[in-house]
């Protein structure tokens, strides 16, 4: 008879911090309720999400609403101590990854400078194109200065979440560019991740990374370009998973991931069929589980 060994408190931390890196966005929250209920450990659990969640948060650049307006948490405007800053209201807050709840909010001083002003440019053309061309999107433009170099990174995100109907997913984009005169190298970062979870445990992640070179004449002319920039290849990265989906529909599961089967698009009762067969084993009065009675062939 095999008995339980009881895992050290490394071995636990170990395993609750890797199971909580592989949360899908949308999540974290959940995951953690079912590693407290499996290690049976909160504090610990809750110890080490609070760690993890801090990344999370800032890989998936998760939106939160402040003084009513919405505000990306990142790696760029991290202040460190769990505190960010919002470039637009010019303010920072703290963040508590756990429970979701912001406090402490204080000014934070940005010198209104040329950088400045092409920042808030670029925020204000991204922010117009996010709202007509995303259901649910969020953006922000960030500004870091590099020595004598004024560095721009832009973030977009849209996420649908919903767990009722068994499946989460995000998209996400950011936008890498210094002010330079004349022209400047544009580097974007596209992933989409999306997790459906009926019958089955199905994650897709797609990434791909761009790169332009534009011209860099005033704000309005750079804003205008660098919008134009991110909207034909968001179509084009949109049209790419559409058409990769419809290849993975008609060949991979089509042909390699079933059998040769005709394609009837009807469920199989499959308690029904052992029954007209009268098999001579226990078999026939076996009850089948209700996810095979869904498999449609």
């Amino acid at each position: 008879m095999c008995t339980r060994q009881e895992l050290h408190e490394p071995e636990k931390v170990s395993l609750i911090c890797g199971l909580l890196r592989q949360s899908p966005p949308g999540e974290f929250g959940q995951v953690v309720q079912d590693l407290s209920a499996l290690v049976q450990d909160d504090k610990l659990v809750r110890q080490e999400a609070a760690r993890v969640g801090a990344c999370h948060n800032k890989n998936n650049f998760t939106p939160i609403q402040i003084n009513g307006h919405t505000v990306l948490l990142t790696h760029y405007n991290d202040l460190g101590g769990n505190r960010f800053f919002d470039p637009q209201d010019k303010f920072s807050f703290e963040f508590d990854h756990l429970c979701g709840v912001t406090s402490k909010p204080q000014l934070h001083g940005v010198m209104l400078d040329e950088g400045e002003l092409w920042r808030e440019a670029l925020h204000k053309g991204l922010k117009a194109y996010v709202s007509c061309h995303f259901p649910v999107g969020n953006c922000c433009v960030f500004k870091k200065s590099l020595g004598k170099r004024q560095m721009f990174v832009a973030c977009i995100e849209a996420h649908q979440y919903q767990p009722s109907n068994h499946w989460n997913s995000l998209w996400k984009s950011d936008w890498t560019f210094a002010l330079t005169p004349f022209t400047t190298q544009v580097t974007g970062i596209f992933l989409l991740q999306i997790h459906y979870f009926r019958d089955s445990n199905l994650h897709v992640t797609v990434s791909k990374s761009v790169s332009e070179t534009l011209n860099v004449i005033d704000q309005s002319q750079f804003a205008t370009d660098f919008v134009k920039f991110v909207k034909a290849e968001d179509t084009k990265f949109h049209i790419a998973i559409l058409e990769n989906i419809q290849v993975l529909s008609d060949d991979a599961w089509g042909k390699n991931l079933r059998r040769k089967l005709p394609v009837t698009r009807t469920f199989m009762n499959w308690n029904k069929l052992l029954n007209d067969q009268h098999l001579n084993t226990n078999v026939s009065n076996t009850e089948v589980p209700p996810c095979l009675l869904k498999h449609t062939i």
